[in-house]
């Protein structure tokens, strides 16, 4: 049962890592007229009320479940921290890809994720980082790097780097958050939708300033998609998966990302495929594979020597105690 939880976890999060790799593409193709700032607002905006949205329509009593009982026993901090990154990666990752393109913000963004996610469990949970984890994520920020060498479609603007560097640690910060709270007695459909809805509502005025922009055809259509798929179908999907896979897993997890996003460069974009993005995605591809297969349960001790036992009809034999019965 143990191994299904878990790969059925890092199934979930591989699908959120793809829907997200979508992201980037996307916002190349429509070319949207609006402000990074505004589409990234009006994303998560649009994803929470979707969420809000399935939550009223099937269980409408968790928003009050939620204000009542897991807010007032004091588990306001995970959610407050996760509304706060929310916010802040929207704003700073949709501004990293308009000043560097979609390439190295994703790469940069994703290389840092498992690393900030890693140290922030750690951190925060005081969880141990396991062999599998650091030999993916090593896997990973190499492969990361490779994607990143200079070439004559990647620009490396050092504000948009920096901008994604503050990126790949919100999303280290949300995950770590979102763990904490499936830990608790929360609705986790209810909680996205409230962290979504307030990180959107603080970047309002970036939307507010920009709504015609925002209601042309290709935007519009460029939101649509973010919102429902690449958000709502997303967050939803990955902490879901957060309950069965720890978060630094997920994080290594989620790098899934920029290999989608260059899959789809490469395919749909016309983008030529250097050797050293070859070689970046394999390593990445590598470092997916060393997370994704779950470690074997070591067998407690005893088990072999209960089992032979009862299978020759032979008295059980109490391996702590010595004890018969």
């Amino acid at each position: 049962m143990d191994r299904w939880n878990n790969s059925s976890g890092v199934l979930l999060v591989l699908v959120a890592g793809i829907l997200w790799g979508t992201v980037g593409p996307a916002q190349a193709l429509a070319e949207p007229s609006a402000s990074p700032v505004a589409v990234g607002g009006a994303r998560i905006l649009g994803g929470g009320l979707v969420l809000a949205a399935v939550v009223l329509a099937t269980r409408p009593r968790t928003f009050l479940t939620l204000a009542r009982g897991p807010l007032a026993r004091g588990t306001w901090p995970p959610l407050a921290a996760a509304t706060t990154a929310t916010g802040t990666f929207q704003a700073s990752f949709f501004s990293a890809v308009d000043r560097t393109g979609a390439a190295v913000a994703t790469a940069v963004v994703f290389g840092l994720a498992p690393v900030s996610t890693g140290l922030c469990e750690r951190i925060v949970l005081g969880s141990a980082l396991g062999r599998r984890w650091w030999a993916g994520t090593a896997c990973a920020v190499g492969g990361v790097a490779l994607l990143m060498v200079p070439g004559p479609q990647v620009h490396a603007d050092p504000v948009g780097i920096g901008l994604s560097l503050v990126a790949g640690t919100c999303f280290g910060v949300y995950t770590v958050s979102a763990k904490v709270l499936t830990r608790q007695d929360v609705g986790m459909t209810a909680a996205v939708s409230v962290t979504l809805l307030a990180g959107g509502t603080a970047l309002l005025p970036w939307m507010l300033a920009e709504t015609p922009r925002l209601a042309a055809p290709r935007t519009a259509a460029l939101v649509a998609w973010l919102g429902i798929a690449a958000t709502a179908a997303a967050y939803t999907a990955f902490v879901a998966g957060l309950r069965r896979v720890s978060a630094a897993t997920a994080g290594t997890l989620s790098l899934a990302e920029p290999l989608v996003a260059t899959g789809i460069a490469v395919a749909v974009l016309g983008e030529r495929m250097s050797v050293p993005v070859g070689a970046g995605s394999l390593l990445l591809l590598a470092g997916l594979v060393i997370v994704s297969f779950p470690a074997r349960t070591p067998r407690p001790a005893g088990r072999d020597r209960y089992d032979g036992a009862n299978a020759t009809g032979a008295v059980k034999v109490e391996t702590t105690t010595g004890k018969r019965h």
